[in-house]
């Protein structure tokens, strides 16, 4: 039998209850606010699973104002999860499945969306419905979806989504298409999901007016809403895409900043979108702010992590897997999460990074460094941190089906094109092991009866 869902657990990194990214990344509450990372030695961030790390005292990693050692490391990055006197939270079924339990409410998602595109001019439409054809993973407005309805039940209502949140799911998605048209002009991209992109197919004025007109469509779904706080919430979200588009577009000459750079760029290219339409959702059902910031901090986190694990496919995926070439990154003189972890073992890659990867051979000799290094591991023990982060914020919430899927998705993002690194001749059976060793730890037991 169920008890009272509040304050029936508690996670602890050793010997207290802080939460895993402030220990690890200085991070505080929403503000996104980075602490400066440096990197020295061979230390890793979220661990490598090398046994070669020596546990000399100068073997150290800066992360924040945190010194981490080698001997440190485990106890900080493997939290454990200790009971409170209350009883665990009885759950009568296994976590469920979010594209599942999401289905019902996004079967119609595309198709919403082309009714507010509609316009007379053929080609436009053509351009608005280029990738709103339904083959998308819509993985957004699932996330959406589900934590609108695990707010609901939190909030004493049946799950059912309101009009507005439906609205909401749909407006991540338009937001979320536009963002993308405007990346492949501004990357000179010409395939996205597998088609050849916009830009290649009507040319870049057109393209850049179309991702225009898409946003234009979603802020008038958006003021239908109704709600200013939702509308200046998913308002902040087109501020941060234009200020993440602007941070990828420049570097940091101090090494020691260039990590925190990289981070903060994630949350807001990639993050904030999802963490502020989770928000915004809370925002229709639920005034207490604990509870929008709990919406919050679980999109921000899975969020990260999702970026995370996507600049990690950039160095193991084929092309056939992601829908574009691999090492794009490197080709656009991006210096990702792997790169700037195996700086640590390379310090040559520091010169590359401040020419972009300019100079004819620096992409594959940046390529072979990072497969020679801890970069890939590292970045993927940081992404499961972020996930680790993320479940504790939504175990939060009371239970319901709908919350115990958004448990589940954290490792979908983990383990997200799992055969990708075959590609590559990497040991993914090695890395899917690791991972789903690391998601059996950060499961709240309270979710098991």
């Amino acid at each position: 039998m169920a008890i009272p869902w509040r304050h029936c657990w508690r996670w602890t990194t050793g010997a207290t209850s802080t939460s895993v990214l402030e220990t690890i990344c200085g991070f505080n509450g929403r503000s996104a606010t980075f602490a400066a990372l440096s990197l020295r030695g061979t230390g890793a961030v979220a661990g490598s699973g090398k046994e070669r790390l020596s546990s000399r005292p100068e073997d150290t990693t800066l992360i924040g104002n945190y010194i981490l050692t080698s001997r440190h490391k485990s106890r900080l990055l493997y939290p454990t999860q200790k009971p409170c006197c209350c009883k665990r939270i009885h759950s009568d079924a296994k976590l469920k499945d979010p594209f599942t339990l999401a289905q019902k409410d996004l079967n119609h998602l595309y198709d919403d969306i082309k009714k507010e595109l509609f316009v007379s001019k053929s080609e436009l439409k053509s351009l608005c419905d280029y990738y709103f054809d339904g083959k998308g993973k819509a993985f957004r407005p699932m996330i959406v979806v589900l934590m609108a309805r695990a707010c609901n039940i939190h909030s004493n209502r049946d799950g059912d989504l309101l009009p507005g949140q439906r609205s909401i799911a749909m407006i991540s998605e338009m937001i979320h298409t536009a963002s993308l048209v405007h990346d492949d002009v501004i990357d000179g991209s010409d395939k996205r999901r597998g088609k050849t992109t916009i830009n290649e197919v009507w040319g870049e004025r057109k393209a850049i007016l179309a991702g225009d007109f898409i946003l234009s469509a979603a802020s008038m779904a958006l003021a239908r809403i109704g709600n200013n706080t939702v509308v200046s919430v998913l308002s902040q979200v087109i501020e941060d895409l234009v200020r993440g588009e602007f941070m990828q577009l420049g570097s940091k000459e101090n090494e020691s900043e260039r990590f925190k750079h990289y981070l903060e760029k994630s949350f807001k290219k990639t993050a904030s979108l999802i963490a502020n339409s989770c928000k915004a959702v809370s925002i229709l059902v639920n005034s207490d702010p604990e509870v929008q910031e709990i919406a919050f901090q679980y999109g921000r986190n899975v969020g990260i992590a999702f970026q995370l694990v996507d600049d990690v496919l950039d160095f193991t995926a084929c092309a056939s897997q992601l829908g574009k070439p691999s090492a794009t990154d490197l080709k656009l003189g991006l210096a990702t999460g792997p790169v700037l972890f195996a700086c640590q073992q390379f310090p040559e890659l520091h010169a590359m990074i401040m020419r972009r990867f300019s100079t004819t051979g620096d992409v594959d000799r940046a390529w072979q460094y990072v497969l020679e290094s801890d970069g890939v591991d590292q970045t993927n023990y940081l992404a499961q941190s972020y996930c680790r982060e993320a479940i504790r914020q939504i175990s939060l919430l009371r239970p319901s089906p709908e919350r115990d899927a958004l448990i589940r998705l954290t490792e979908m993002v983990l383990t997200r094109d799992k055969t990708a690194s075959v590609c590559r001749g990497l040991d993914s059976a090695r890395f899917q092991r690791v991972t789903w060793g690391m998601l059996t730890r950060m499961l709240p037991t309270a979710l098991s009866s």
